[in-house]
């Protein structure tokens, strides 16, 4: 058994080592025909690198063969032209030389003909001042004289040429401007039509009889001094039949006053603690008709956005009037009547709606503060946070400052257009003469006029002059002077026509 495994033991390594001689011969067999393939196949890279190496040096030299010819080529053509350009510097070197020796030639031409030129113009001064000499000699006058006599002369044709190119100019704008100005402001009057009706400082409280005027009076006055002293009016009871007049110029009092005093006439329960008690009650109502009439004529202009303060004052003008006009109806008319030519013109609608409905907001309180009511129409909208444009229009809508802006311009025309509505105010007859009067002494006032007469209710005023001193150029100039001193110094609505007349006669008898 030992036996039989030694030798299958023996076989085995005999196997074993007779494998690993017949794989390394395999192997080195394989080497050996690797490494055979490996030579043949660099040698043949080796040719087929030669080859390629040889076939690029040609394709090389070829390249730089062409490249060279065309730089040839290419230096041949530039020398070529820079040979052509040579020879046309060369031509304009020549003429040029050729020119600068005909400047220098015409130089000297000229530098002889301004010797001869000053040569002459010496000589010609020479000339001039012996005729001046003489012509002094022969005018008995002197150079300056002569000139300040041409000059005089001249000065005279020109203002005489330009006074009528004046003439002409304004005759032609105004004639355009009028018939612009006449179309927008009648559109404005057509589309708002306003009643006028004139009111007093005076109210009248009708009585059932005149024995209510003892209840008014009371025992030893004791009513009508609480009446009195509670409104701050004055009552009037005379021999007018069924009648009290209530006299005040606080218009708000005074309608305080006659509504307490109906209210009281009709109760018939006349003491001072019924007086008291009604005059509260009555004045508590005015204030509430003030905030309704303030509201009534924002909403009838369609102006919003008004402080409220603003908006009470506004009711406070419905019991002020001005020359008989109602003020509050007079503003709302403004207001409308701005606007309507705004938008005629092209301009802020809104704007000149709300400045003219607030152009005479001052005279809410003008009897209680000082000053007139334009300066306190421009501090209330100052207070009261109205913009710049809307104060500048309060302010110059009597001409103390100047316009600003167009709307500005409006609301003036828009006030004096509500003014002299006929019917809308009146003027006492003392006043009427004054103003007469004042306006025959501006125009008297001017050197030659000799009498003016004012005619048409004082909307025109025609003026004689004396034809020895004035002549028709000069009557011209008078009529514009005139006109000046009549806006600076007068106030007056609407406008006032100025006629200048010179009159010439002659005058002769047949014999």
């Amino acid at each position: 058994m030992l036996e039989n495994m030694l030798m299958v033991i023996a076989a085995l390594v005999i196997g074993a080592g007779s494998g690993y001689f017949i794989r390394k011969l395999i192997a080195e067999a394989k080497i050996s025909s690797a490494e055979t393939a490996a030579k043949r196949i660099v040698e043949e890279a080796n040719l087929e690198a030669n080859s390629l190496k040889r076939e690029k040096h040609l394709e090389a030299k070829e390249e730089a063969h062409r490249l060279r010819s065309e730089l040839e080529k290419e230096s041949k053509e530039r020398r070529s032209e820079l040979q052509r350009m040579e020879r046309r510097l060369d031509q304009k070197e020549e003429s040029l030389d050729r020119k600068l020796s005909n400047v220098e030639t015409k130089e000297e031409e000229l530098r002889r003909k301004e010797e001869d030129n000053k040569r002459f113009r010496e000589e010609v001064e020479i000339l001039q001042q012996q005729q001046l000499a003489e012509l002094e000699r022969v005018s008995g006058m002197s150079s300056d004289e002569a000139k300040d006599l041409l000059m005089q002369r001249v000065r005279n044709e020109i203002e005489h040429e330009m006074i009528g190119m004046v003439k002409d100019l304004e005759s032609q704008a105004r004639a355009e401007g009028e018939k612009k100005a006449r179309e927008i402001v009648t559109l404005a009057i057509q589309r708002y039509a306003a009643d006028h009706v004139s009111e007093s400082t005076v109210s009248v409280v009708s009585l059932p009889n005149d024995e209510m005027k003892g209840r008014i009076i009371g025992r030893e006055g004791r009513n009508i001094r609480a009446l009195e002293t509670l409104t701050g009016i004055d009552l009037i009871i005379d021999d007018t039949p069924e009648a009290v007049i209530i006299s005040g110029f606080d218009p708000i009092r005074r309608e305080v006053a006659r509504l307490a005093l109906e209210k009281l006439v009709s109760d018939g329960r006349i003491h001072p603690a019924r007086i008291e008690e009604i005059v509260e009650k009555t004045r508590k109502e005015v204030d509430a008709q003030i905030k309704e009439e303030g509201e009534r004529a924002t909403f009838e202009s369609r102006v919003h956005g008004i402080h409220p303060d603003l908006v009470n004052l506004l009711g406070k003008l419905r019991f002020r009037t001005s020359y008989g006009q109602n003020v509050l109806q007079h503003s709302i008319e403004v207001s409308h009547l701005a606007g309507m030519m705004a938008s005629e013109l092209g301009l802020d609608v809104t704007f000149a709606k709300r400045a003219g409905l607030l152009h005479d907001i001052g005279k809410a309180i003008d009897h209680e503060t000082e000053g007139s009511h334009v300066q306190i129409g421009a501090e209330l909208a100052k207070k009261y946070k109205e913009t710049e444009g809307i104060v500048n229009a309060v302010e110059a809508h009597h001409g103390d400052v100047d316009f600003q802006t167009l709307e500005a311009v409006l609301i003036q025309s828009a006030d004096a257009i509500s003014a002299v509505r006929p019917g809308a105010r009146r003027e006492t007859l003392e006043a009427y003469i004054k103003r007469l009067e004042k306006l025959e002494n501006i125009a008297d006032s001017f050197e030659g006029v000799e009498k003016s007469y004012a005619i048409h209710a004082g909307r025109e005023i025609r003026i004689m002059v004396k034809p020895d001193r004035i002549d028709d150029y000069t009557s011209i100039q008078v009529a514009r002077d005139i006109v000046k001193k009549i806006e600076g110094e007068l106030e007056y609505p609407g406008q006032i026509k100025v006629t200048v007349i010179r009159e010439t006669r002659a005058v002769d008898y047949a014999k």
